[in-house]
């Protein structure tokens, strides 16, 4: 991947807190939902309860769609980010110990009361894998993106 769209992508990551994540419903329709996340290269993180019906969606079928965006007046202002990725469920503790207690709050660090004495049995977290990112910058023309294809190098890289 081109260094400069890299650099890009970690920025609009790190300038941002939500994102909204489309999981498939039994039905087949996409279901919507904003989240909060975390990352670390071009990987994510999220958490949810474990009884959700995005939990539910990812349990049968981990292939999601999410953006990453803000809104804003001037239409050649918009940036953002679109992934076609994969979910995977995190069941390392120590790993889930790490998101929720280290990189949640630093993110998020009105978070900080809500995480004391979190009852973890109801928590899951989703490990968010992009394989495809469209890099949205309109100052380069009107629906400007640039397309990029993920490796598991690229995840890693930060």
């Amino acid at each position: 991947m081109d260094a400069t769209l890299h650099a890009k992508i970690l920025k609009l990551l790190d300038e941002h807190r939500i994102l909204t994540l489309a999981t498939l419903r039994p039905d087949g329709w996409p279901q919507a939902t904003t989240v909060g996340y975390v990352s670390q290269g071009l990987t994510l993180w999220f958490m949810t309860g474990k009884d959700t019906q995005k939990a539910r969606n990812l349990a049968r079928d981990n292939r999601v769609s999410l953006t990453v965006d803000h809104d804003t007046m001037q239409p050649d202002a918009i940036t953002g980010l679109s992934m076609a990725a994969r979910a995977f469920p995190v069941t390392d503790e120590a790993t889930i110990r790490k998101i929720l207690f280290a990189e949640l709050p630093k993110k998020y660090p009105e978070y900080g009361p809500m995480m004391t004495g979190l009852d973890m049995s109801g928590v899951a977290v989703f490990e968010l894998r992009p394989e495809v990112i469209s890099v949205l910058d309109y100052s380069k023309g009107f629906a400007h993106t640039d397309e990029v294809k993920v490796s598991a190098a690229d995840r890693a890289a930060a």
